[in-house]
Order: C-alpha cells, then sequence, then structure tokens
C-alpha cells in the first residue's frame, strides 16, 4: 500500500497533499489479520449488536475488507446474525455468541483497545515524510497575515521567516513578558494545507494511540461529509484530516514524557508529544526550568534534530524508529550562557532575542488591547500613561503589560459600577496594583 500512496492538488496551498488510500483487502491494511479479528469481537462485546457495515466503518474499512473474517466467525459460531435487509452481511445486525464473547474477554487480556484499526509504522513513516513543508515554502506575506494579531515590528518578523522556513531548531530567548510563547503560537496561524495523522500505529504488535483531541483538531472537508451514510470513504478511515499540530510543553516537562508511555491496564502505549507534533510545532517552553537540566533535554533531541528519526523504547525491550519531523522550538527568561557552553547552544541553529518594545510599539499595543476588548480608550491618554509611569519613572516596558493593567482597570470600573472607559486616575491605580514597590516590608 505505501507504494500506491496517491497525491491530490490541494487548493488550499496550491501544492501537492497526501491522501492515504482506502485499503481495498486484507493486505493492503499492512497489519496482521489477527488484529482486525481482534477489532471485530471487541467491538461487538462492548457494543452488543452491530451492521456488519458499521463494524466496517468503526474500524475504518470498507465492509468488503471485513466480509471475509465475519463469514469466518459465522462458520466458527463466534457471532450469529439477528437479521438482515437482504444485502447480505453488509446489512445483517451482527452480535456475540457465548463462545464469541468468550474469545473476546481473552482478546482484552491481551489489550483493549478499540478504536480504529492502526496503521503499520512503514505506512506512517512514508506519509509524514511526503507531507514534510516544500523547501521556501514561507514567504513574507504569509507571515505577516499570521501575526496580525499581534503588534511585532519589521525586524522580528525578519528574524523569525528564515528560522520556520527552513524547519530547523529555534531558540527565543529574552525577559519575561515579552511574548515569546504568544510569538511562537501565532505560527500555528500560518496558512498551510491540511494534513493526515493516523488515530493509532503498530509496530512490532504494539498499539501506540497517536490521536489526541486536545492538540489534534480535525477537519471535516466536503467529500467526508457527503460519504458520511456511504460505505464508500475519500480516504483510509484509519486516518483523519486535520491542522498542523502544534504542542506546548513547559517546566512539567521530563525525560520520561518523550518516550513510550505504557498503559498497564490498557496494555497500550500512549505517544510521546514530539510523535504527535510531527508534521507540526513543538515548543518547549520555559526552557531551563525543567527537572532535567538544559543539557539532558537538548542531548535527548541530538539525533532526531540531525537525522530527522527518532528511536522510542518499548516496556518489555526493543525499540521502534520513526520519523521526526517537527519544527522544535525553544523558549526561555534563562540568559543562553545559564543553559550552556558555546558548543552546547551551537546544536541550536537559529537563536533570536526578542527584545522589550519601546514606547511607541508599547503605545500601539496598548490600544490595539483597548479595541480587541471595546474599551474607550481616549486619544492620547495611553501616551501620557507611558510618559508618567514609564519614562519619568524609569519603568522598564514589557509587552504584557497594557494586558495587565487595562484588565485591572476594568476591574476596577466593574467594581465601582462606572462606565467601560479608561481615565487617568483608574489607570494610576490599576498600575499602582499591578507592580510591586520595592520597598523594606519590616518597616
Amino acid at each position: 500500500m505505501s507504494s500506491v500512496i496517491d497525491l491530490i492538488e490541494s487548493a488550499e496551498s496550491g501544492s501537492n497533499a497526501v491522501v492515504p488510500p482506502v485499503p481495498e483487502s486484507l493486505e493492503d491494511t499492512g497489519i496482521p489479520a489477527t488484529i482486525i479479528e481482534h477489532l471485530i469481537l471487541k467491538y461487538l462485546y462492548f457494543r452488543g449488536e452491530l451492521v456488519g457495515r458499521d463494524i466496517g466503518s468503526l474500524i475504518g474499512f470498507p465492509f468488503s475488507v471485513i466480509d471475509e473474517t465475519l463469514e469466518t466467525f459465522k462458520r466458527q459460531h463466534y457471532v450469529g446474525v439477528k437479521k438482515s435487509l437482504g444485502m447480505g452481511n453488509m446489512s445483517g445486525v451482527f452480535f456475540l455468541t457465548e463462545s464469541g464473547r468468550n474469545l473476546a474477554r481473552e482478546f482484552l487480556e491481551n489489550n483493549q483497545y478499540a478504536g480504529p484499526a492502526p496503521v503499520p509504522l512503514y505506512q506512517y513513516t512514508e506519509i509524514v515524510r511526503r507531507q514534510r513543508l516544500q523547501e521556501n515554502w514561507l514567504s513574507p506575506d504569509l507571515l505577516r497575515v499570521a501575526f496580525k494579531h499581534l503588534v511585532v515590528e519589521a525586524d522580528i518578523l525578519a528574524q523569525i521567516g528564515p528560522a520556520v522556513n527552513s524547519n530547523k531548531s529555534f531558540l527565543i530567548y529574552g525577559q519575561p513578558g515579552n511574548g515569546k510563547t504568544a510569538l511562537a503560537e501565532s505560527l500555528f496561524r500560518v496558512e498551510t494545507a491540511p494534513i493526515y495523522m493516523p488515530y493509532a500505529i503498530e509496530c512490532q504488535g504494539n498499539i501506540i494511540q497517536l490521536y489526541d483531541p486536545i492538540y489534534h483538531h480535525k477537519i471535516e472537508d466536503e467529500t467526508s461529509l457527503l460519504t458520511a451514510l456511504s460505505d464508500s470513504k475519500p480516504h483510509d478511515g484509519r486516518w483523519f484530516r486535520c491542522k498542523r499540530p502544534f504542542i506546548i510543553t513547559g517546566g512539567e516537562l521530563t525525560l520520561d514524557m518523550l518516550d513510550l508511555s505504557y498503559n498497564k491496564h490498557s496494555k497500550v502505549y500512549d505517544a510521546p508529544f514530539q510523535l504527535k507534533a510531527n508534521n507540526g510545532i513543538y515548543l518547549i517552553d520555559d526552557f531551563g526550568r525543567q527537572k532535567a537540566s538544559p543539557a539532558e533535554i537538548l542531548n535527548r533531541w541530538i539525533v532526531p534534530m540531525e537525522k530527522h528519526t527518532d528511536y522510542l523504547s518499548f516496556q518489555a525491550g526493543g525499540k521502534m524508529t520513526v520519523p521526526f519531523e517537527a519544527f522544535l522550538i525553544f523558549s526561555t527568561n534563562l540568559r543562553p550562557n545559564q543553559l550552556g557552553d558555546e558548543a552546547f547552544l551551537r546544536r541550536i541553529q537559529y537563536k533570536m532575542f526578542l527584545r522589550s518594545p519601546k514606547a511607541p510599539e508599547f503605545i500601539q499595543i496598548f490600544e490595539r488591547y483597548c479595541l480587541d476588548k471595546q474599551i474607550l480608550c481616549p486619544p492620547g491618554l495611553a501616551a501620557s500613561f507611558v510618559q508618567k509611569h514609564y519614562i519619568q519613572g524609569d519603568k522598564r516596558f514589557r509587552r504584557c503589560h497594557p494586558r495587565d493593567v487595562i484588565s485591572h482597570a476594568v476591574d476596577i470600573l466593574h467594581f465601582e459600577r462606572r462606565p467601560i472607559a479608561l481615565t487617568e486616575d483608574v489607570l494610576d491605580r490599576a498600575f499602582m496594583s499591578c507592580f510591586v514597590e520595592n520597598v523594606d516590608v519590616n518597616d
């Protein structure tokens, strides 16, 4: 099947998009027939009764792929047919016999996975490789559109663009509150064609769950909707269409989270973050704040970053080789020299210091936030606020300050039952409630 992966013209990007073809036989699925047999009996065990066509749909196959298996189960008296609409097994209502229920319980002892059939690792690897963004895919115009909701100077975009376009590792560092995370998150807005991801992967008899509704946002195309009631699907039902994933982990990240996670109860593996982020973006936020040292975390990525290949371990021994096609971003409030030496930092290809905003940029952020939140801000108020509290008060600018101060101001206005309109007095009080003073608490 991997040698006949279809290509269609993608209207979204004007480039070829990979579409996993619908398997026409058990051999095309690429997985052992026993896995499909297990899934059929498990679904009937959990659901009680199912129409033949629905069993195929749940597993992700056209009914013709599982018809022979169901016929064999009937002859072996593992399943029975309660009624039929006269269209053969496809319209038959199947149920488990007592021996079928006993066999299903045995299969559940092996693992409790009951989702769409897994995709063999080799098919997954090929499609991930072919879903890479093409060379020079990103243009300045695309980047500007993605960042239009933020106030970002041209010099910052000029630094971000080459790093993202090259799909090489990227370090963003700078003072806290200057929007490093927001900057990275905006890359999720860059317009790209959707991709296909499998619900699960099969390797060496193990099942690895890949689909995560937190990170994978499904897209239902018109063809899928039109064929929802049909046995004919536009692509292999074991795959789903989605936006390129964007995954963030912060200080909670441990090295164990970057390997396969085995569930002792279900006896199924959960994919690590970098596998779920393939063909997308993986942001390691607060780099240097994890329990593991920066060197340990970065050393974990040396081979994947250079070879575009990762190695994951199974509980009982053995490893699986998987593609690594995630754009890796590190974000930190620490100085680079606090993370490691020059040789250490050289392993990260691109670095960008995200400077603090200048006064005009700060005022623009302030006024843009008011406009977005429909908060009345009289002309010149933001400039006078900046002059009083930042320039005369020698306060350093941070991109998060407008949001924080204005939010406090709105809280004051709500409490005092006043119109949602900023005034100098309210902003002064909001500013005081946002920041601590350098005073001796013992006085």
